[in-house]
């Protein structure tokens, strides 16, 4: 069995301005760089050009927080994967439950997104979860299980066990919830499934697939120890220097 490498993933959302973001990453550097895990910030993208800087020469890579599938044309305010590939981006995060929940987006849009972003030569984290209702009704098998099939559409086996793929259950985003470890471990279990019966075996054991949802520095060694999670999409705690740090190295 591929061991894969566990991934910590900062997903900072709106927030520090780009010389907030340099002087963070700056700090970051020296904090991470004995860190086992691979780690990555997923930065507001006017932060982009000054993190890739900060980054350089360091074991941090760097993601965007989202990008338009069309290459060029009439979007007023949207950006290509060509301008993050100029910019030396690593990963974007897409269809992140607030791009879904706030901005309409589609698994249709996602599945979009993905395409563009490997055919520019980087990486898509793609993001799913359920929310506390299909919880509830007992579909979140269902649900993410269609999110990730139609996010995956079109794309080969080779690319597939390449990317990332992250599970958060929208009840637990900021809200201080955490999923169990068996609860997240469950689901991601369904992922690596699901992924199998498409790809195959070989491709679920080296697709990475994350938990996302109030990690912190208390609760991320237990996660990252459960046999289908890769690591974490962390929101909140990859703010802060001394918890991002400690979840690194979890």
């Amino acid at each position: 069995m591929a061991k894969r490498t566990i991934m910590a993933a900062g997903n900072w959302k709106m927030n520090k301005t780009p010389s907030e973001a340099k002087a963070f990453v700056e700090s970051l550097k020296g904090l991470v760089a004995d860190a086992g895990s691979e780690v990555v910030v997923g930065v507001p993208s006017v932060c982009l050009p000054a993190v890739v800087e900060a980054a350089k020469g360091s074991n941090i890579k760097v993601a965007a927080q989202n990008v338009h599938w069309e290459a060029s044309g009439a979007y007023t305010g949207e950006i290509s994967c060509a301008m993050l590939k100029d910019l030396n981006v690593d990963y974007v995060i897409i269809g992140h439950s607030e791009r879904r929940e706030y901005f309409g987006e589609t698994d249709e849009m996602i599945n979009k997104k993905a395409r563009a972003i490997l055919d520019a030569g980087m990486l898509p984290i793609i993001c799913c979860g359920e929310s506390l209702t299909q919880r509830e009704q007992g579909v979140t098998a269902e649900h993410v299980r269609y999110q990730i099939k139609v996010a995956l559409l079109g794309l080969s086996a080779e690319e597939v066990s390449k990317l990332v793929i992250a599970y958060e259950p929208i009840w637990a985003i900021g809200t201080g919830k955490t999923a169990t470890n068996e609860q997240a471990e469950e689901v991601c279990g369904i992922i690596r499934k699901l992924v199998a019966e498409l790809y195959g075996d070989d491709v679920a054991e080296k697709t990475r697939i994350l938990y996302g949802g109030s990690v912190k520095a208390s609760n991320a060694a237990e996660l990252f120890a459960m046999p289908n999670i890769d690591g974490g999409l962390v929101g909140g705690a990859s703010l802060k220097l001394d918890e991002f740090e400690k979840i690194a190295k979890a």
